[in-house]
């Protein structure tokens, strides 16, 4: 899609949301978009829908753009959804309630589109939304990035001349900074891993509080800015020259939200790069998301990464969830005559070969433009669902995409791309979490135990065409273990497989990938639909007996795309 002036983002943002238009409730404070469950009800599913279109919505009318059916469907609705004599009301809040999520877009309009979501409402009808925002302040809400909806609240309330809570805002921010910890780089609170929730959250909505907060708190707005340019010397890293971002961590069915830091750059006035640059990544990366089958039949967007699939979902991806997107479209804000409108998309610009990202759990490297993140396996554990697979992989392609397992009962169900999978008694078992790390300039080290009684440690070293993978194991009793590749589709053109000796590849017209070592070459074949990337795809690997004691294995992958 041609995407260069403003006219241009204006028709994309049209394209994701029109759809939208015949499922708002009567009243306007409920979008229905589907019939799958998350870990809350069926008003804050609802509601989730109902808001996050707004993240595009206000920027557009700030920016001059006009759609008179959507300002009458969010007058309507933010009035309805915040009367509670309304049979469409949001609802009481309680602690650590999703509707304090979906409060971030709402307060951002009030803050930046008064004209639009406040002035309009009737004196009762301001008093139930402020009411029903302020909830926010008598709940407990989780110590993460959820503290700047709580932020972005009071801001609101405060600019509206309504009652707002000024110690807990002061608390929440305190909070915020102490989860910095370098290179721009912060925690999501008390998560240790690392993952777009600082581009898409903590920096996001840092960026926008150094301007709604510039002259009130001018220091710490300052900060916030240093941090995002600071921050954007590594998060640049992440891209491909594709337009593709890497696929690591959770909450990827937000796709296109990877480059709304990038945007929120731009609006800020904040240019870590020059502006050719950013609009290069931004475009580039719309792009690459457009030539993707991430839309229903109704042009409704759907849960999943490259195409619909709920293996690699969270507990709380709902129908609207990945509406949270539209926050790139910060940019229609940017006047007419904003120097971006004009500027050219240029490339991306010269970056090292090979990027150690301590503070981001990885080590990163560019080949010929594609990127493969080696991670230290550093997460919670457990959590949302699929965290082995979504962050404790060796290896993360741009060009490869990962899978998230069906089942861990049988290998072709586990689909172990880019991890050693032990089984034991016909099952599958990975690295879930390390037990301690080490990033280098040129490997990353870990030590992880699968399983009670076996103990490895991982060095990965990257070499000029993939890695090599070296595992001491100590292991209580014999066992099977498979070094796996990355997973390549065996229904695209050109598809070809082939194993000899200790060595397997598996091809197609677009990537390659060749496992080889001193055990058995073999290519597993996935069941379907555990691919972010593709429906179908079949992992090269590597099978070792594993006998009791001590084994040293070395395992080299090649890939090419």
């Amino acid at each position: 899609m041609q995407l260069s002036t403003k006219q241009d983002f204006q028709a994309l943002m049209h394209l994701f949301l029109d759809p939208l238009k015949p499922y708002y409730s009567a009243g306007g404070a409920r979008l229905h978009l589907g019939e799958t469950g998350v870990t809350y009800g069926q008003a804050a599913i609802e509601l989730e829908a109902f808001s996050r279109p707004l993240w595009a919505l206000v920027p557009f009318w700030v920016g001059g753009g006009s759609d008179p059916e959507f300002e009458d469907i969010y007058r309507r609705g933010l009035a309805a959804g915040s009367d509670p004599e309304n049979p469409e009301y949001w609802g009481e809040c309680k602690d650590y309630d999703q509707c304090f999520v979906e409060m971030a877009a709402i307060a951002c309009g009030l803050l930046n589109a008064p004209e639009k979501l406040w002035d309009p409402l009737s004196g009762a009808e301001k008093q139930n939304l402020a009411r029903w925002l302020d909830q926010i302040n008598h709940h407990q809400i989780p110590e993460c990035n959820w503290q700047f909806f709580m932020i972005l609240v009071n801001l609101a309330l405060k600019k509206c001349g309504m009652p707002y809570d000024p110690e807990n805002m002061a608390r929440g921010l305190a909070r915020i900074d102490s989860y910095y910890s370098g290179d721009g780089w912060s925690t999501d609170g008390a998560s240790p891993q690392k993952d777009y929730y600082i581009p898409w959250a903590i920096q996001y909505y840092g960026v926008l509080y150094s301007k709604f907060a510039a002259d009130t708190d001018p220091e710490r707005a300052a900060l916030y800015r240093s941090r995002a340019e600071l921050f954007a010397q590594q998060f640049i890293y992440w891209f491909d020259e594709n337009g593709a971002a890497l696929p690591y961590g959770r909450s990827l069915t937000y796709r296109f939200a990877q480059n709304c830091f990038w945007a929120a750059c731009v609006w800020a006035g904040l240019e870590p790069f020059p502006l050719g640059v950013m609009k290069g990544l931004i475009v580039r990366n719309f792009n690459w998301w457009l030539d993707q089958k991430m839309f229903d039949r109704d042009g409704i967007l759907t849960i999943g990464y490259c195409y619909p699939q709920m293996y690699m979902a969270e507990r709380y991806n709902a129908p609207g969830s990945p509406y949270w997107g539209m926050k790139s479209f910060i940019l229609l804000a940017l006047p007419d005559s904003h120097p971006f409108w004009s500027a050219e998309a240029e490339p991306m610009p010269a970056l090292d070969a090979l990027k150690p990202m301590p503070h981001a759990n990885m080590l990163v490297a560019r080949t010929k433009g594609r990127v493969t993140a080696y991670a230290a396996g550093v997460n919670e554990g457990h959590g949302h669902g699929q965290f082995p697979e979504k962050y404790a992989k060796f290896a993360y392609d741009t060009r490869f995409g990962f899978c998230a397992s069906r089942s861990r009962e049988v290998i072709y169900q586990a689909a172990p791309d880019s991890m050693l999978a032990f089984v034991i008694d016909d099952n599958v078992f990975v690295r879930k979490v390390s037990l301690s790390h080490e990033i280098r300039a040129d490997r990353v080290v870990s030590k992880w135990s699968p399983f009670p009684g076996i103990t490895v440690t991982t060095t990965v070293l990257p070499t000029a065409d993939g890695h090599i993978r070296r595992h001491e194991i100590e292991s209580a009793y014999p066992c099977e273990a498979y070094d796996c590749g990355f997973a390549v589709p065996n229904f695209a053109p050109g598809y070809v497989e082939s194993t000899a000796g200790g060595a397997a590849t598996a091809r197609n017209a677009a990537v390659s990938c060749t496992v080889s070592g001193s055990g058995e070459g073999t290519v597993i074949k996935c069941d379907p639909n555990v691919s972010l990337y593709s429906t179908n795809v079949c992992i090269p690997a590597v099978r070792y007996a594993i006998p009791e004691g001590r084994t040293v294995l070395e395992t080299e992958i090649k890939a090419q795309a």
